[in-house]
């Protein structure tokens, strides 16, 4: 599934008509959201995520959604199942966003 782009509003609809989404908050002057960009397209198209919503936004642009996760930095992930937070930090590898993908995969509630 291609990653969409996303705002504050589209992104309240996202999280309740998807039961997983994945959601990446960018900053344009964040080195790291650019090296992890490409990883990101590509753990989207993988067919093991075939059933979760991912998600970029730009965390200057979309105050609301920022402030409700706590974000501290980018690039900041965040998971939601069924319309809750289940999970979110910084995360600066290709490893903790599979991390992430695992335990939303994982919780079933």
């Amino acid at each position: 599934m291609p990653v969409t782009e996303s705002n504050d509003e589209q992104l309240r609809k996202l999280i309740f008509e998807k039961d997983r989404v994945m959601v990446k908050f960018t900053d344009e002057n964040c080195p790291i959201c650019k090296v992890l960009s490409p990883s990101f397209r590509r753990i989207a198209t993988e067919p093991t995520y075939q059933h979760v919503q991912f998600v970029r936004m730009s965390a200057r642009e979309n105050p609301v959604s920022s402030k409700e996760v706590t974000m501290t930095g980018t690039p900041f992930f965040a998971t939601y199942r069924k319309g809750t937070l289940l999970d979110c930090g910084v995360v600066s590898t290709e490893d903790g966003i599979r991390e992430m993908l695992a335990k939303l995969l994982k919780d079933n509630s």
